[in-house]
């Protein structure tokens, strides 16, 4: 499985693109539940954010939802740290 996180905006205006590929990790079932939620809660088309704030696209093996400031759910919050401070 394959997680993708596209973090946009900001007051600096700058893209942020990660992957975290969890084949074979140890923890891969706690990964895929945890985006299996977020796809589940997740919205089919980018809401509207706040200014300066963060939106986010989520791709978990080719299905994408959105997100933004200041109303992630705390799951999404966690998907979203894990994948930008692990993947590459």
């Amino acid at each position: 499985m394959r997680i993708q996180v596209r973090r946009t905006g900001g007051f600096a205006g700058i893209e942020r693109r990660a992957e975290v590929d969890i084949s074979g990790r140890p923890d891969a079932p706690e990964w895929r539940a945890l985006a299996e939620r977020v796809i589940a809660a997740g919205r089919g088309t980018p809401p509207e954010g706040v200014p300066d704030g963060f939106s986010y696209r989520i791709t978990v093996d080719g299905t994408t939802v959105y997100a933004a400031d200041p109303r992630l759910t705390e799951e999404q919050r966690t998907l979203i740290s894990r994948v930008l401070k692990e993947g590459a």
